[in-house]
Formats: C-alpha cells, sequence, structure tokens
C-alpha cells in the first residue's frame, strides 16, 4: 500500500494543487491528511473542498477547530487569530459541521496518524526535538507514527540513531507542511510511505507563491502571511 501523508495545508490552494499533481503521478493508493486544512491562507472553502475530494482520512487541527470556534484562539498570535476569525467568516454551517467532527487521530493501515502527537492529541502538544518524541513512544503500538503541527519534517527513531525504517522499532516522523513550511525552505512539504517495503520519502516541491501570496494580500488578511511563504519561516 503507498501512502501519501499530507498536512498543514493552511488554505492554499496553490500549494495543495501542486502536491496533489505530484501524488497523482505516484500512482498513491490512498492520502491521509493530518490536519490544519484551514487557517492562515485565503482559500479555505476550495481547500478543504478539494482535499474532501481525494480522501475520506481527513484529521482535525487546531487551526480548523479554532476557525469554527473562535474562543479556541486564545494562545494564537494576533495574526493567526485574525486569520481564524476571517476564516470563520468563509465557512458555511455545513463545512463547520464537517469540520466539528473531524477526528484528531486515527488508525490505519497499522499506523498511527495525528495532528499534533500520541499525548493528548487534542491538546495540540508540539514534537520538534527527540526529547519531545521519547516521552510518545510508550503511547502508541504501532511502528510509525505520522503527524504534522510543527511545519517541520523529520524523522525521530526510539533509539536516537535510525533514519530508514526497519522493523522492530517505534518511529514518529513529521511530513511537514503543504500551506506553510518553516524550516527556512519555502517548498511544500509532503510524506510518502509503502507499507510493504517501509520506504519513507518526503517531497519537497515548488509552486506559485506569488499567487498565493497576492490572495493573501487581496483577502484584506496580515501581510505578514503572504511574505513568510517566500521564506518558509
Amino acid at each position: 500500500m503507498r501512502l501519501a501523508i499530507i498536512s498543514d495545508i493552511h488554505s492554499n490552494l496553490e500549494a495543495l494543487t501542486e502536491a496533489l499533481t505530484i501524488i497523482s503521478a505516484k500512482k498513491i493508493d490512498d492520502i491521509i491528511c493530518l490536519g490544519d486544512t484551514l487557517g492562515y491562507g485565503a482559500n479555505p472553502r476550495e481547500c478543504l473542498s478539494l482535499v474532501q475530494s481525494v480522501t475520506g482520512h481527513i484529521l482535525r487541527g487546531n487551526h480548523d477547530e479554532a476557525s469554527v470556534d473562535i474562543s479556541k484562539t486564545e494562545y494564537f498570535n494576533r495574526y493567526a487569530r485574525f486569520a481564524a476569525e476571517w476564516t470563520h467568516k468563509q465557512l458555511t454551517p455545513e463545512e463547520m459541521e464537517f469540520i466539528k467532527r473531524l477526528p484528531s487521530s486515527i488508525e490505519l493501515y497499522g499506523l498511527l496518524f495525528t495532528h499534533s502527537s500520541p499525548f493528548e492529541p487534542d491538546e495540540w502538544h508540539y514534537i520538534v526535538s527527540y526529547d519531545d518524541a521519547k516521552i510518545n513512544f510508550p503511547l502508541f503500538s504501532a511502528p510509525v507514527c505520522f503527524i504534522g503541527h510543527s511545519h517541520l519534517p523529520g524523522i525521530y527513531c526510539e533509539d536516537r540513531i535510525t533514519r530508514d525504517i526497519v522493523p522492530g522499532k517505534k518511529y514518529i516522523i513529521n511530513v511537514g507542511s503543504v500551506g506553510q513550511p518553516r524550516d527556512n525552505d519555502p517548498r511544500l512539504s509532503f510524506g510518502l510511505f509503502d507499507t510493504e517495503t517501509l520506504k519513507y520519502e518526503n517531497i519537497r516541491a515548488e509552486y506559485d507563491i506569488d499567487s498565493a501570496a497576492e490572495k493573501i494580500i487581496k483577502a484584506g488578511l496580515p501581510k505578514s502571511l503572504a511574505l513568510r511563504l517566500y521564506d518558509g519561516k
């Protein structure tokens, strides 16, 4: 089974469209979306509709949650809060109900998929280091847990050393962000995983940042949300 794992699209239609074009050419069997389809960008409804059209495996992220419940923006910075409030106004009641019903974690194909972490997945904890990952390994039984949330692609093995996926070890893999990378690389990021060969590949690709940024500015969203796309920060 060849899987594509996408996450943190953040209403960036240009990045999502490019990612799905690549996925289509890779002969993938299934797609899993780890959440945060919404937030920051200018095409929330279009991105949600497009994700719904390609997969039934969609998770809820913290920005998705905040987009339907503004009280959840308490810990957001002012730009993220503004974007959540703007997104909230764009969504239909039906779209909001759909988002509210989404899970924050699912198990499929003997693997765990969650937006933030196995530990209290609805509390949106970050995994950005081995020490963060270490406390999570005892909390799941699957050999691999796929996450997003931090927008920082990376592989964490329970032995702290191994990078290739091999039987008998546990891994947490962050697939990065499709729509708003933050590892100083502005290219979109997502993951491919073969459940038979255990091969994992992090895909990076350029997309039309100019169009995505222009839409953000025209929508009246903070200009900084457009400019950061060019820096990958």
